[in-house]
């Protein structure tokens, strides 16, 4: 009896435990910023378009070395002939009608290689293999641009989960204060006025806590959007990790302007224009080569009429040898093509001293937000201490009537809002630093 008394009792206690093995099978992994980074990579929407553009660009190599090949072709046709008439003494004299069927066909191939024109074929195909360097140039840079964006709205969300605890403990101990607060009121110690300062303080800190809440929701949207996930995935991430500002490394300027010059996506680009726009320059001045192919054709046709004497019966005839061809239009008309691309050349050449400019002034940008971020930090940690050390004076000395509600309140904002401060400014060393990290082509 035993037995079949304990099976049932089983079964309650697996029905009782149910939802909580349901619920720790279903918590969401938290995520670092490294794992979600190799999840934007694989699948980020931005990615995939840069790697479809830089698949076209490839196939786009195998266009032009297929230009290489000979040009082949067969082809035939059947036709009706009319009468064949030659005027032997004039177009107004009587003619000779020569008998000849009243149908033909013919048959045969084509083919022409291309021996020398200039070496536009070649040419052609390393300004399509130039193309492609620009677009792998293109996609590197989309993946600094988005590893980027995954931080900023990483760290946004870090930075918001934190002040939501931040808030939400505020929010508790301003619930017990409002209690002892409330006691003392009643005891005729403190006035109506404090409670009522008390409690608002309250709705604006859940005010606050909502107001939180909402951005939070768009953060983790934002990063589920960068990851190529569904809106609405539910996403947590490793935020109780502190940010460990050590690893940061104070760098000169000009190291970080070095490696910029050397590996930055957006200098190689201007570079990779300059070189194809070189390229463009020799394929337009091209124009004024000869063209030299080798050509042969073979037919056969039914019947013969292009030879004298002619016949009804097949025949075949073909060529084989080498053509010569020179466009003398071109020497007149390729005058301003190549001039233009001569320009566009010079275009791009300024171009790259620009972005040279530009990229210094980022990279000075970026270093100096860096700097001053980690002097935020440092201001906020010491403003921490001395805040917290001015609520417990100020606390204590309240509760002796020996200062003012509004004293207390003032205080506990302060500290409130540097501890605000504080997070708000390690996520922008990391933030600043990571720009930093991009602009140089690094990330």
């Amino acid at each position: 009896m035993k037995q079949y008394k304990t099976v049932p009792i089983l079964g309650i206690l697996l029905l009782l435990f149910a939802p909580i093995i349901y619920a720790q099978q279903t918590k969401v992994q938290p995520l670092s910023l490294e794992e979600i980074w190799k999840v934007a990579e694989m699948n980020n929407r931005q990615l995939k378009l840069s790697d479809l553009n830089l698949q076209q660009s490839r196939m786009e190599i195998l266009e032009a070395k297929d230009r290489l090949l000979p040009e082949l072709s067969v082809g035939g046709d059947i036709k009706l002939n009319s009468k064949f008439l030659i005027y032997d003494n004039g177009l107004f004299s009587s003619p000779q009608d020569v008998p000849v069927k009243g149908y033909g066909y013919g048959v045969g191939y084509n083919l022409n290689f291309n021996l020398y024109n200039g070496g536009k074929d070649k040419r052609n195909i390393a300004m399509k293999k130039e193309e492609e360097t620009r677009k792998q140039y293109e996609v590197d840079l989309q993946k600094h641009s988005v590893k980027y964006n995954v931080a900023v709205a990483y760290f946004d969300l870090y930075k918001f989960l934190h002040f939501y605890d931040f808030l939400n403990a505020e929010i508790e101990a301003e619930k017990k204060q409002l209690r002892l607060i409330e006691s003392l009121y009643k005891n005729g110690t403190v006035l109506k006025s404090d409670v009522l300062r008390t409690s608002v303080k309250l709705s604006q800190l859940e005010l606050n806590l909502s107001d939180v809440t909402k951005k939070t929701e768009i953060a983790k949207q934002r990063l589920n959007i960068l990851m190529g996930r569904e809106n609405d995935t539910e996403l947590a991430i490793q935020h109780d990790d502190i940010i460990e500002l050590n690893a940061i490394k104070d760098d000169d300027y000009n190291d970080y302007v070095d490696i910029a010059f050397n590996k930055s996506p957006e200098y190689k680009i201007v570079n990779s224009d300059i070189k194809w726009s070189e390229l463009n320059v020799k394929q337009m001045k091209a124009t004024l080569l000869p063209k030299v192919s080798l050509y042969a054709n073979y037919n056969y046709n039914y019947p013969q009429i292009s030879f004298y004497p002619y016949s009804n019966d097949l025949w075949g005839f073909g060529q084989t040898g080498i053509k010569v061809q020179y466009s003398i239009d071109n020497l007149y008309k390729s005058k301003h093509t190549i001039a233009r691309a001569q320009v566009v050349s010079n275009q791009a050449k300024e171009k790259a001293e620009m972005k040279k400019d530009e990229i210094s002034l980022q990279v000075k940008e970026a270093y100096l937000q860096q700097q001053q971020a980690l002097e935020s930090v440092e201001t906020a940690e010491q403003n921490i201490i001395k805040t917290t050390e001015t609520v417990r004076v100020i606390r204590s000395s309240y509760l002796n009537q020996e200062s003012l509600l509004t004293d207390l309140l003032e205080a506990e904002n302060a500290l409130l809002e540097a501890k605000l401060n504080l997070t708000t400014a390690q996520t922008n060393v990391n933030v600043t630093h990571i720009r930093l990290l991009a602009i140089i082509g690094i990330l």
